[in-house]
């Protein structure tokens, strides 16, 4: 399927039972024939995936997406906790279905509180 920008609205979670459209997550990925993020795509691409955390009232907060075997899909936030390997990063599973617009992501946050993110856009 190739490279695409997904962008990610909390739909609910702590905190935010309603979800807020205001909190989001662009992130850059390959996706495979099925539409899920391509593991192989990623370990042979030489340049980093892309992710950006938004949230109203700070600035966009740049990262980069992880993928271990093990452990599955992360991101990694510059200048961060998560930038130390022993560190918890910011975990995403996107189940079953395909990243497309409707499905849903869990984002694991480091401290554990687990959101639910709507996929608004696949570009």
């Amino acid at each position: 399927m190739g490279s695409v920008r997904a962008m990610l609205v909390l739909a609910a979670g702590p905190g935010f039972p309603e979800g807020s459209p205001d909190h989001r997550y662009e992130i850059d990925l390959a996706l495979d024939a099925g539409g899920h993020p391509d593991a192989a795509a990623w370990a042979a691409d030489p340049e980093p995936w892309r992710a950006r955390r938004i949230a109203p009232g700070v600035e966009p907060v740049q990262g980069d997406v992880q993928y271990e075997p093990d452990h599955g899909w992360s991101i990694r936030f510059f200048g961060a906790a998560a930038d130390s390997p022993d560190a918890p990063e910011t975990r995403f599973e996107c189940g079953a279905e395909p990243v497309r617009p409707g499905e849903y992501v869990t984002v694991t946050e480091p401290d554990g509180a687990a959101f639910a993110y709507r996929v608004v856009a696949v570009a």
